[in-house]
């Protein structure tokens, strides 16, 4: 299986647990890789035939904008649900850094991997 990615994608959201955190936006850094088939749509140069990466960073860009989590743990498993339902991938990971959440540290987050489950 290939592997179709969306690296370093930057979006304004709400997000955390204290007070504060709930009134404003913040940063959040998302990598998304999808097991994608590549050679289908190599073999036509047919975009159809592959999963759009603009396509993804599109749609999960709207999403996380319009969402509100308190944690990034939860917010990590939408996005993962969010990309098994709407786009044909049978597995993916995904890495959520929230910048600038503590002090001495350029990045925190979570990585989750998830699959479709079996029929």
């Amino acid at each position: 299986m290939d592997t179709v990615y969306v690296h370093g994608l930057t979006v304004e959201t709400v997000i955390g647990i204290f007070d504060w955190e709930r009134e404003i936006k913040q940063k959040v850094v998302l990598n998304i890789e999808m097991a994608v088939d590549i050679s289908p749509s190599a073999a036509t140069e047919d975009i159809d035939r592959t999963v759009s990466y603009k396509d993804v960073s599109d749609r999960l860009t709207q999403f996380v904008q319009a969402s509100e989590f308190l944690l990034v743990e939860t917010m990590a498993e939408e996005i993962a649900a969010l990309v098994l339902a709407e786009f044909p991938v049978p597995f993916v990971r995904i890495k959520l850094g929230k910048p600038d959440a503590i002090a001495n540290a350029k990045d925190v987050g979570v990585i989750i991997e998830r699959g479709q489950k079996p029929a």
